[in-house]
């Protein structure tokens, strides 16, 4: 079987988040394993009898297909949070999202406890203009219950042709009654990189995802940054990663290599010492050794943290913020034949270039900045973790539970911002900016 490695944050309406390798690995079955697997025949047989029980007794002739595919939806939900089957129209909405261009409305979401419930709206999707936010509760889809749904089946409903109008109940912490909110479906074109200058002597990058054009975008940034403002002028940069679920796992290598001359970026260790992969930097820091400020939150996750953790252990940049979300494991795509869908399989831990797996516990910033939200949203600006999500892979040592995630709308009200702008500029001074470069990791 083919197998196509990744890191996945849960799952998006209208997108897939992924991280994405594309290295093809090859799965041998020996004798030892087949000897192994004599007792696990006989339970086969046992579900085989089931499943022929079912056929024969249930009350409603059911079908074939559908019980199969609940029992293997089954058996992954009871591996990890982020191992499932696709079938094969969602495994290609998978795969056309990670182009950045997709139908839909522009949600992440991800299901808790039967729950449909929003991990973030995407920048400038109609998720967004709409109001949707973080941490609402998708109770309805067009007057239909989601309770019942999988994921990938409220998804679906979610997705549809440009320009028709979906209506989502959603319930919010705070208010007593459910809000109904009709959004019309388009064509989201995810610009995952944005940039401006800060003033006369700041670059500013924000990254809303991983995805095949992210590296580009960054790369694009920097230089168009530094011409406009001049390379002797320009004092550093902002690289905002808050509330970016993750993306291509290329990506992530690739965009911490903009800032990196040398030595290794992130590792994944399998099950077996000899699946372990080591992706390390090539010579050359596009920004030219200017200071970088990174800016982390508790929607920070995946690829973010392994751009966030390589900076942070070869003291290429001072993080800034609050602590991410704490996704540390990877997650492979096997392809299971034309007509199949695939798997999406735990596969991996990940960690950052000085050991360390920040799974279920997350990457703590050098500077911790708490932003202040509107009224309205006070006991809601935390994201819950990876440490939260039932049957999460356990964490080396201690978990930790979510943190703030609330970006405010508005630069002037940016905590965060301000305190990176101002390490920038030398105005305030902090003893983990600039960090020690004699600090990193060999």
């Amino acid at each position: 079987m083919r197998k196509i490695s990744l890191i996945l944050l849960g799952a998006i309406a209208g997108v897939g988040l992924t991280l994405l390798a594309t290295q093809p690995l090859i799965v041998l079955i020996g004798s030892s394993a087949k000897a192994e697997s004599s007792d696990t025949y006989r339970q086969l047989n046992l579900f085989g009898e089931v499943f022929e029980g079912l056929r024969a007794n249930y009350v409603e002739r059911p079908d074939d297909l559908k019980l199969i595919e609940s029992a293997i939806n089954g058996m992954l939900a009871g591996l990890d949070p982020h191992s499932s089957y696709m079938d094969p129209k969602r495994f290609r909405e998978i795969e056309e999202d990670t182009h950045g261009e997709f139908g839909g409305l522009g949600i992440e979401v991800g299901m808790e406890d039967h729950l449909l419930k929003v991990i973030a709206p995407i920048d400038n999707t109609p998720a967004a203009k709409a109001g949707i936010m973080a941490n609402d509760i998708i109770t309805k889809l067009d007057n239909e219950p989601v309770h019942g749904l999988t994921l990938d089946q409220a998804i679906e409903k979610m997705r549809g042709p440009v320009h028709t109008k979906v209506k989502l109940t959603i319930m919010r912490k705070g208010q007593n009654k459910p809000v109904d909110v009709t959004i019309v479906r388009d064509l989201i074109r995810v610009k995952s990189v944005r940039s401006h200058n800060e003033g006369s002597d700041v670059g500013y990058i924000r990254i809303t995802q991983f995805d095949e054009q992210a590296t580009d975008g960054v790369k694009k940034a920097i230089s168009n940054l530094t011409k406009h403002l001049g390379a002797d002028k320009i004092k550093g940069f902002v690289i905002d990663l808050r509330n970016n679920p993750g993306g291509l796992l290329d990506q992530a290598i690739s965009v911490s290599d903009a800032f990196l001359d040398r030595g290794e970026i992130v590792s994944t260790r399998g099950r077996n010492a000899e699946e372990t992969q080591r992706f390390n930097a090539r010579p050359g820091d596009l920004t030219k050794g200017k200071p970088v400020i990174v800016l982390i939150n508790g929607g920070s996750a995946s690829a973010s943290e392994i751009v966030a953790g390589a900076l942070q252990d070869h003291k290429r940049a001072t993080l800034v913020g609050t602590r991410s979300f704490g996704k540390g494991s990877v997650q492979t795509f096997i392809p299971l034949g034309a007509g199949k869908g695939a798997l999406q399989l735990t596969t991996a831990r990940y960690f950052t270039p000085s050991g360390r797996s920040i799974q279920a516990k997350g990457i703590e910033p050098d500077i911790e900045v708490l932003q202040e939200p509107p009224a309205d949203l006070k006991g809601r600006a935390d994201t819950e973790s990876e440490a939260s999500l039932r049957g999460h892979l356990q964490a080396e040592g201690t978990e930790e539970t979510g943190s703030q995630s609330y970006v405010p709308p508005d630069e002037k009200d940016d905590r965060a911002l301000k305190e990176a702008l101002d390490l920038l500029r030398g105005t305030i001074a902090d003893a983990a900016f600039p960090p020690n470069p004699k600090a990193t990791v060999p």
